[in-house]
């Protein structure tokens, strides 16, 4: 009997593989649910119904991990199985996001080529064969996460049988070894998720994870190369798969960005994936002798335009306060771009607390951002005059329904509440529409104050419009109104105002002899013509359901409005 083969060398060997598989085991464990939770993101960020995008992902994975692992039976070698398998989910991990991202600029950028190819500027086509192609490239992030799923699904299978392969007989406590290694790994990867990755580039994090994973695939090569078939195959695979990985982590995020870039009508001047969202801010220079025109979008989704923000906001601070009896403190919730602040400032008050989730988002709209030695946010300092940084106003960031019920317990009271939240296009958001959070905030209000909401289109989504209404009053308030105008980046928008107690704001206007403050756009007249509404607009406004803690009432409203202007 040579020395390799005593008792105690095998034991130590057993305990060796043992350990180099558990670890193998955890870390793709948690590669594999930082891939679930990029792909389900980025679905989220790019689809636009972040919830339901991320629940389908997750449910798509879970099902074809189920599948992955019935279909592990079917590989004979364990060794060679396993091998290729980690080959195979770290090249789709790597290139998941950048396949998607490629998928949908394609087809969104198609019928303007097809238009401009063939000199009919006036036609968009969007029927046949690139409607369907759109459709594909919306189901791709769906498609890549089952396949995802499948591969991952075989591991912990293929693991089992290697485990036994090598022990040579069959293990009792294997199954939960395997396992115990493996939500350990999730939850490990879960955490780096949260606490590391969501700030990075997506394309450059699937890049780190599939590096990850591509490492682990080398490390069972090089241990079990003997058992593996047609290693050489694999070994080319392997440097394959790593110059894949390199290329990604080293341009994806520029590649990314370029074809986002081609989404949008302007040239893209800034963006940045923050914690909580995605910010692109653009630029359009219509004419070489007046300004350009700057945009700022959230997770795809329109913000202001500088051409007609100031309808907008005008509209968002001035009724309310003009309603108001005095000015002298002033919340504002949401609002991060500072723009209805910069409004809010021009009646002087006291003092302003101004509440809003994203500090990277308010820091981007308060202080010089260079690039490339400029200043690409000047312009935007500029729109909003530097309000943030003016000394009257105190900002608190964080979740507002939270911070809201700090103000209470210390007591706080504001002559005018204005919101300025982004629309109800997640169910998450919708607690900060509920009766609940409005219930707060009137305990914040004084009694002769004013609160204004904005209140997504009245025409695209009037269940969701009438719904903030119909919530409003049902939090107590005395007289609640609605009233909108059109916007032109946006189209027709709506707002819902509401006071604790005396007439309604819209009597107030009336009787006001004169504006209290030139605004250089607001007139009496226009105010009071917001207030006006097609014959029997609010006629089956009780039949509208009141959106509730808790409850999706608003989103689904809001998601089923905006479908149907899609659809039609």
């Amino acid at each position: 009997m040579s020395a390799t083969d005593t008792p105690v060398v095998k034991k130590q060997q057993f305990i060796f593989d043992d350990l180099l598989l558990l670890v193998i085991m955890l870390v793709l464990a948690g590669c594999g649910l930082i891939y679930e939770f990029l792909l389900s993101h980025y679905a989220a960020r790019v689809l636009g119904a972040a919830e339901q995008a991320i629940f389908a992902v997750f449910t798509i994975m879970i099902t074809a991990m189920g599948i992955g692992a019935f279909a592990a039976g079917r590989i004979r070698c364990p060794f060679s199985g396993f091998a290729w398998l980690e080959l195979l989910i770290a090249l789709m991990g790597a290139i998941a996001i950048l396949l998607t991202a490629a998928a949908i600029t394609a087809t969104t950028v198609l019928p303007n080529l097809i238009a401009f190819t063939y000199g009919v500027a006036d036609v968009h086509p969007d029927g046949g064969i690139i409607r369907l192609l759109q459709r594909a490239a919306v189901w791709l992030p769906y498609l890549l996460a089952f396949f995802l799923g499948i591969l991952i699904g075989a591991e912990i299978p293929l693991i089992a049988r290697v485990r036994e392969a090598i022990h040579k007989t069959r293990l009792e406590h294997n199954t939960g070894t395997i396992y115990g290694a493996d939500y350990i790994g999730a939850g490990i990867g879960a955490t780096l998720f949260v606490i590391f990755m969501m700030r990075l580039e997506v394309s450059y994090a699937a890049a780190l994870v599939a590096g990850a994973n591509l490492l682990m695939g080398v490390l069972f090569f090089i241990r079990y190369r003997q058992h593996i078939q047609a290693w050489p195959w694999l070994a080319c695979g392997h440097f394959l798969a790593t110059v894949v990985v390199l290329l990604v982590g080293f341009n994806g995020p520029r590649w990314e960005a370029a074809m986002e870039d081609m989404l949008y009508k302007d040239t893209v001047i800034f963006q940045t994936h923050t914690r909580y969202q995605h910010v692109v801010v653009t630029r359009r220079i219509m004419d070489p002798a007046i300004a350009p025109v700057y945009a700022l979008y959230i997770n795809g989704h329109s913000q202001f335009s500088s051409r007609d923000e100031r309808i907008y906001h005008a509209l968002l601070t001035y009724p309310a306060m003009a309603a108001s009896s005095r000015h002298g403190k002033i919340l504002i919730i949401g609002g991060g771009d500072g723009l209805a602040l910069r409004d809010v400032l021009r009646w002087q008050p006291d003092n302003v607390t101004l509440i809003d989730l994203d500090i990277e988002l308010v820091d981007f709209f308060s202080h010089p951002r260079r690039q490339q030695g400029a200043v690409i946010n000047a312009p935007l300092l500029e729109l909003n005059e530097h309000a943030l940084t003016d000394p009257r106003v105190q900002l608190m960031l964080g979740d507002a329904y939270n911070r809201v019920d700090e103000l209470i317990r210390s007591g706080r009271y504001f002559d005018t509440i204005i919101i300025d939240l982004p629309d109800p296009n997640h169910p998450d958001i919708g607690k900060l529409y509920s009766t609940r959070f409005y219930q707060k905030l009137a305990r914040l209000l004084s009694p002769d104050g004013a609160l204004v909401t904005q209140s997504t289109s009245p025409y695209h989504a009037r269940e969701a419009f009438l719904s903030i209404g119909r919530t409003l009053a049902a939090a107590g308030f005395a007289h609640v109104e609605q009233y909108h105008a059109n916007v032109p980046s946006f189209g027709e928008w709506g707002w819902t105002i509401a006071v604790p107690a005396g007439r309604p704001v819209s009597q107030r206007l009336r009787q006001l002899p004169q504006l209290p403050i030139d605004d250089g756009w607001s007139t009496k007249e226009w105010l009071l013509a917001a207030f006006a509404f097609p014959k029997g607009f609010f006629d089956e406004q009780q039949l509208i359901n009141i959106n509730r803690l808790n409850s999706t009432v608003l989103y689904d409203y809001y998601r089923r409005g905006w479908r149907r202007e899609n659809d039609s």
